[in-house]
């Protein structure tokens, strides 16, 4: 009878065994949750967040399948509001009560860097797409947050770096007044002095202004050749609208957009953004497999054309479901460390890699503004390649200390 107990005993306690590491090699909670949050009612909800970003998230679930090792993933969503504090609140019901596996999308680098430091602290993941600020990787960094897609490093390189060289040396910044406006006049300031260039001034405007008018009578009284417009979404079309409005080009200056969406220059028409040239991590028009997928896209969307973002957030979103695949399993540890390992390399991210800072290395491209071709969204023609060994900093470069 002793020796029958401690045989169930036995037995009983390696069920238990085998069900802890079924259950650590699996699915938790059944399901894979993915968080898109993102601005869904601002400045950015247009172009960088919003329906689009959602859309294209819920567009790579359907395309790998709906399940991931047989279990289903869902896809949820909120707006942050532009807010630090309305976002992190979100993210913490979403990992304490909602069990989500990982954040996405988190326009605005305030949020971004706010949830990303949350998140990680609970062991969550989160690929920030619509956030610019290179702190993300830099001093920010941290063991489970990943940057896809851009920052206001790569930002310059392409454009301010092409501006200068075609004699654009003085510049005068109109910056949105928070983390990611900041970061790119800095990143942008520092390319034009590198090059040889002056800055000359700059001026804050809050996030979401509609009255530009003081600030570019302040960029044209400074005599700069070039005002650089380190602000995005909305913000940058109010401020090229009433340039041009002033008449700031014709009189001599040169306007340099450093975050620019081919949704804003649709929105500005090819006539007022005529010859701006910006830098993008990705264009509809540049190959044949990115033609194809922004096609499907529009069906999915229901006729709504992609920016690099939202190609982006495609593109993050199956490598995060092949990263749980080729893991067997949602834990943290193991899937970032399988997107360490995994090249990207697919219709967005030719030869991409996340590097142990949380960057994804890709190339970028310089666009110039042109007359527009046969499809409404052929705005632009890709001027340059920028190689991704020469958009972002060396890894040992990039300021985040977990880098050894």
């Amino acid at each position: 009878m002793r020796h029958f107990l401690y045989a169930s005993v036995g037995a009983a306690a390696l069920m238990l065994t085998a069900h802890a590491a079924t259950a650590a090699d699996g699915v938790s909670d059944d399901i894979v949750k993915i968080g898109v949050l993102g601005d869904m009612s601002g400045v950015y909800s247009t172009g960088f967040s919003g329906d689009g970003a959602v859309s294209a998230v819920k567009m790579a679930v359907e395309d790998f399948g709906g399940t991931v090792l047989g279990k289903p993933i869902e896809v949820i969503s909120a707006d942050h509001q532009n807010k630090a504090d309305v976002a992190s609140a979100t993210a913490r019901q979403w990992i304490d009560e909602d069990k989500v596996d990982m954040i996405t999308d988190l326009t605005n680098s305030a949020v971004a860097l706010a949830v990303q430091q949350l998140a990680s602290e609970k062991k969550v993941i989160t690929i920030a797409t619509g956030a610019a600020s290179s702190a993300l990787t830099g001093e920010s960094c941290t063991p489970y947050g990943i940057h896809y897609g851009y920052d206001t490093h790569a930002l310059p390189v392409g454009t301010a770096s092409a501006v200068v060289k075609n004699g654009g040396d003085s510049w005068y910044f109109i910056t949105a007044d928070y983390a990611f406006g900041h970061a790119l006049e800095q990143n942008t300031g520092d390319v034009v002095k590198a090059l040889g260039g002056s800055v000359l001034g700059s001026s804050d405007v809050p996030l979401a202004s509609t009255d530009f008018s003081s600030y570019l009578l302040q960029a044209q009284s400074s005599g700069a050749k070039v005002i650089g417009l380190a602000n995005a979404g909305q913000d940058t079309v109010n401020s090229i609208k009433q340039a041009h409005e002033f008449g700031i080009v014709d009189g001599g200056q040169q306007l340099a957009g450093m975050l620019v969406l081919i949704s804003d220059v649709k929105s500005l028409g090819t006539d007022v953004a005529k010859g701006l040239q910006f830098t993008t991590g990705w264009y509809w028009n540049s190959d044949d497999e990115s033609r194809e997928w922004k096609e499907r896209y529009e069906k999915f969307s229901n006729g709504a054309a992609p920016t690099f973002v939202h190609a982006a957030d495609y593109s993050l979103t199956m490598a995060y479901l092949k990263a749980v695949e080729a893991a067997g399993t949602d834990d943290t540890d193991k899937v970032r460390a399988e997107l360490g390992k995994m090249k990207i390399d697919d219709f967005f991210a030719k030869g991409g890699q996340i590097r142990e800072d949380g960057l994804l290395v890709h190339d970028m491209y310089l666009l110039k503004v042109k007359e527009g071709g046969t499809d409404p969204w052929d705005v632009a023609e890709v001027a340059r390649t920028i190689p991704g060994n020469e958009a972002y900093p060396a890894l040992a470069d990039s300021g985040c200390p977990l880098v050894k």
